[in-house]
């Protein structure tokens, strides 16, 4: 059990929720500060103050006075008016982990809301309801209205739900788990929809897969590198702390270890002088994706314990807040994004080299016989093509603003777009450094000696479910099968697991 309380959510524990369904709950201390939080709004309420949300219309109708008989239905109004998202649903990973993210705001205690919203939320989790949620409809400031209205609508029992990846009618889904709609009280629809939830939750787990990737891409380069015969020169302890990134020197020590038995590499030193840069500068390249992970998990894990509604109530006033604008996170997600996106490319040059047999001495395309077979040839141009997709998905969205609501939102964050495209870009990725692992593990069986000890036992691994190439085949079943490898095999990832990032 994960248990929220506003202030200790982080990436590993949102992963949980999201990916593992691991039971979620709320402890006694953290539901006592939720009722004091509505406790204080109803004193407000109750004092004859006009509260934006709570007795107000929205956006530019918060001058409407709502009578104290419609207060209720204006929350229903808000969730229904504000569900128009379009587009593919978000996937239940991402939907479980923007639920996550909203309840643990909710439970920072400057909301207003009941216990009772937050543990029909974690009601909705602990029963794997999953709502259907558009992608498209937020442009990341005043919240995530639309997708999270759609999930507030499902609490209603309205819309739709996610069941075995077809879209069901959400009260026909409630009715199969004995869970009963939700009544929205005064401020909680727009406590529910107006914060940064949607762009948090995608990212948080982008992120984290972010992590993974990393990994797999030093271990795929150290495949590379070994097979392209490079040089530990620039590895050097005085040499690396010159310049003394974080980053940069994590990469530089993580490669030294797994290269430290290498004979290829201390035959190469003995020959060449320096290698190219796809090779010499991975310490400086990868660091800098380390340190660029690094700091959006900080401003993520500041992100996920903060109160981003409007507006916020303590123990004696409320305020009409800016919390809700998501350019902290619409930043971090579009500097993520160019990080991964260089990494690729880094990738793709290393592909490039180790599949011309003029700079990488070994038979041309990786295959022998070569013109009778093409080998490996187009896994290249496969990599240059979702590189240049990436290329055009790390465009910030941040860069721009489109003034919402007559005017009264003017300048709005992007965000949500940001952390959509950014699922497509990881994905990417993480294909590219599976073009990468069959092409060195390829390259390393062409070549006549052992490699280092790390890269042999991952071109083992990846011969328990890749054969070598000896004549043509279907390549993208090689790609597929070491995807495959990547996410599921657990003789692999405790490989993986001997490479400790500093994120």
């Amino acid at each position: 059990m994960i248990y929220l309380d506003g202030t200790s959510l982080n990436l590993e524990k949102l992963r949980l929720i999201a990916e593992k369904n691991v039971p979620v709950g709320i402890s006694e201390e953290t539901k006592e500060k939720v009722r004091k939080s509505r406790d204080s709004l109803m004193k407000i309420v109750s004092s004859g103050a006009n509260i934006y949300g709570v007795n107000t219309g929205f956006g530019s109708l918060l001058n409407v006075k709502i009578k104290p008989d419609k207060i209720e239905e204006l929350q229903r109004n808000l969730i229904r008016s504000h569900s128009a998202g379009v587009g593919e649903p978000l996937d239940d990973k991402h939907v479980r982990a923007i639920m996550a993210v909203r309840a643990n705001s909710l439970c920072k205690g400057y909301s207003g809301v009941s216990i009772e919203l937050i543990e029909k939320i974690l009601e909705f989790l602990n029963a794997d309801v999953v709502p259907y949620v558009p992608r498209y409809g937020s442009v990341g400031a005043s919240g995530d209205l639309a997708p999270l209205a759609h999930i507030g609508l499902c609490l209603m029992g309205e819309g739709f739900v996610l069941m075995d990846g077809k879209r069901l009618d959400t009260i026909e889904a409630l009715k199969k788990k004995s869970i009963e709609p939700y009544l929205f009280k005064s401020k909680e629809s727009i406590s529910f929809i107006n914060g940064t939830a949607t762009i948090t939750g995608i990212l948080s787990l982008e992120t984290s897969k972010a992590i993974d990737l990393l990994k797999n891409s030093i271990a795929s380069a150290s495949m590379s590198f070994e097979a392209l015969r490079g040089t530990r020169k620039a590895f050097q302890d005085w040499a690396i702390e010159a310049r003394n990134h974080a980053g940069q020197v994590d990469i530089a020590k993580i490669m030294k270890e797994i290269l430290s038995d290498s004979k290829i590499c201390m035959e190469s030193e003995s020959k060449k002088v320096q290698d190219a840069y796809s090779l010499r500068c991975i310490p400086q390249v990868y660091g800098a994706v380390e340190d660029t992970i690094r700091y959006v998990k900080s401003v993520l894990e500041t992100e996920l314990n903060s109160a981003t509604d409007n507006p916020l109530v303590n123990e004696s006033e409320f305020i009409s807040a800016g919390n809700f604008h998501g350019e902290p996170v619409a930043f971090a997600s579009d500097f993520l994004a160019i990080a991964l996106c260089d990494l690729g490319n880094m990738i793709e040059r290393r592909l490039a080299r180790i599949t011309d047999e003029k700079l990488s001495d070994l038979p041309p395309f990786l295959v022998k016989d070569s013109g009778l077979n093409s080998g490996y040839m187009i896994a290249q141009y496969t990599a240059a093509a979702l590189c240049n997709r990436n290329k055009t998905l790390a465009v910030p969205s941040s860069i721009d603003t489109i003034p919402t609501c007559a005017n009264q939102e003017d300048h709005v964050s992007m965000g949500t777009n940001s952390a959509i495209k950014l699922m497509e870009l990881v994905k990417n990725l993480r294909q590219i450094i599976a073009i990468e692992y069959v092409l060195a593990a390829q390259a390393i069986d062409l070549l006549e000696e052992v490699p280092c000890s790390f890269n042999e036992a991952l071109r083992s691994e990846i011969r328990e479910s890749i054969e070598h190439l000896h004549e043509d085949r279907p390549v993208f079943r090689d790609i597929e099968k070491m995807i495959e490898v990547i996410e599921n095999s657990r003789e692999f990832e405790s490989i993986i697991s001997n490479i400790r990032v500093n994120v």
